[in-house]
């Protein structure tokens, strides 16, 4: 590539920019999403069969990098970054993977791209002096991911935001952890609201005068490039044993994570199909079957870190450039798959055998009215009839509400183990 690539921004009313320009300010101007002008395109031939993490990631983001000043830096970034692996597992089903994302210091795939951009970060040459403040809105894991890769680091301050009462006991301890030049801020609130106030901080220019800061939410280009990267590992590795492309079903609420699979399926890897797993929050299941894109106030479920009702992602992706992010899973074809090999990202595994049944993988919804769903018999329980819905209205213990529960979709959720176990609903 002759010219350095250049970063335009979702919403087109802001001058293009380079890499290292679109990492440091995390968003456009505009309230954009900084996306590359072109998509390069990549040969499986081009990588190492026998690299490591670190080496696929060098390779994919090279072209993303040439003729900028982290160019030369960027196989150091990626060492320093991705010094984990994220394996490819099989599962007893027949051509059924998992992808452990669940490797890094805080057991998050979120350590990957908050890993990186404070690689970049730290290489990155600023002529002011003022430290540089990183703001982050979490529903769970992203903010401990930011803070444990910003912890310490000289000149840059974090402030992470997250919706009190919204995340688990675990999380919360584990964001308040960090001190130093990490700061952690409890919102009476949902996540949307503490998402909206970064937001609306990053489009302040006289803030930005007092103050300068950047993002490390999905919206930050330097989280969503390096998250290619372990689609690509994973998709290499099928494709040079079975010669077929790898199907991914991610779960997503705020849309960054599958953004990278579609992109990496851009470049022309052997990405197969992408399949958007979502809970209660039905914003993306809507728009992409059709429907309008209308945000709304998010719905609490036992998965937090998915509790989204209006993704950032989508809603920079107000503009001309939009069909390179948001609508690109909407309308482009997908390659055929020859075998239907999917891999799950783990921590959905993970959700299955803990938060399911003993019994049966018989699904309810958050307020215990029966589901339509059908029901579906655990593997390796017993060929016992599986418990059908009753007739009899159930109701929440915690709702003054009978059931059905306004506030439920059609969708199925994940029975409790013990009732007992169910935590109290939380008005915002």
């Amino acid at each position: 590539m002759n010219e350095p690539l250049r970063y335009l921004s979702t919403r087109g009313r802001s001058p293009a920019v380079t890499i290292s320009g679109a990492i440091a300010a995390g968003l456009a101007p505009d309230g954009g999403l900084y996306v590359p002008q072109t998509f390069p395109r990549l040969d499986a031939s081009s990588f190492d069969p026998d690299g490591s993490l670190a080496d696929t990631a060098a390779t994919l983001l090279a072209p993303f990098f040439a003729g900028d000043p982290l160019a030369a830096e960027l196989p150091a970034i990626c060492r320093e970054a991705l010094d984990f692996e994220t394996p490819l597992r099989p599962l007893p089903q027949r051509d059924t993977f998992v992808l452990e994302l669940f490797h890094g210091p805080t057991a998050a795939f979120k350590d990957v791209g908050a890993r990186f951009l404070a690689a970049c970060l730290r290489r990155l040459p600023r002529d002011d002096a003022r430290p540089l403040t990183i703001l982050v809105a979490t529903s769970g894991d992203t903010g401990a991911a930011v803070g444990a890769a910003f912890h310490g680091q000289p000149n840059i301050d974090v402030v992470i935001l997250y919706p009190d009462g919204r995340v688990s006991p675990r999380q919360a301890h584990q964001l308040g952890s960090f001190g130093g030049n990490v700061r952690t801020l409890r919102v009476q609130g949902r996540f949307d609201d503490c998402q909206r106030m970064v937001k609306a901080a990053l489009n302040d220019a006289a803030l930005q005068v007092v103050r300068p800061l950047s993002s490390a939410n999905s919206i930050s280009l330097g989280r969503l490039l390096p998250q290619m990267s372990y689609y690509a590992h994973a998709a290499l590795q099928l494709w040079r044993e079975h010669g077929v492309p790898l199907n991914f079903v991610v779960p997503t609420g705020n849309l960054g994570n599958a953004v990278a699979a579609l992109w990496a399926r851009r470049l022309g890897l052997p990405v197969g199909e992408v399949r958007l797993a979502c809970n209660a929050n039905v914003t993306l299941p809507e728009f992409f079957g059709g429907g309008d894109y209308r945000p709304r106030d998010a719905v609490a479920t036992l998965a937090n870190a998915m509790d989204v009702g209006a993704p950032a992602t989508s809603n920079a992706c107000a503009g001309p450039s939009a069909t390179t992010t948001l609508h690109c899973a909407r309308k482009s074809p997908q390659p055929a798959s020859t075998t239907p090999a999917f891999a799950t990202p783990s921590h959905t595994m993970r959700m299955r055998t803990e938060r399911c049944s003993v019994r049966t993988a018989r699904r309810r919804c958050m307020c215990w009215t029966p589901c339509a769903q059908p029901a579906i018999q655990r593997p390796g329980r017993s060929s016992r009839p599986p418990i059908r819905p009753s007739s009899k209205a159930w109701s929440n213990p915690w709702s003054v509400t009978p059931s059905p529960c306004p506030r439920c979709s059609p969708r199925c959720w994940i029975e409790r183990r013990k009732l007992n176990r169910w935590p109290p609903r939380i008005e915002p």
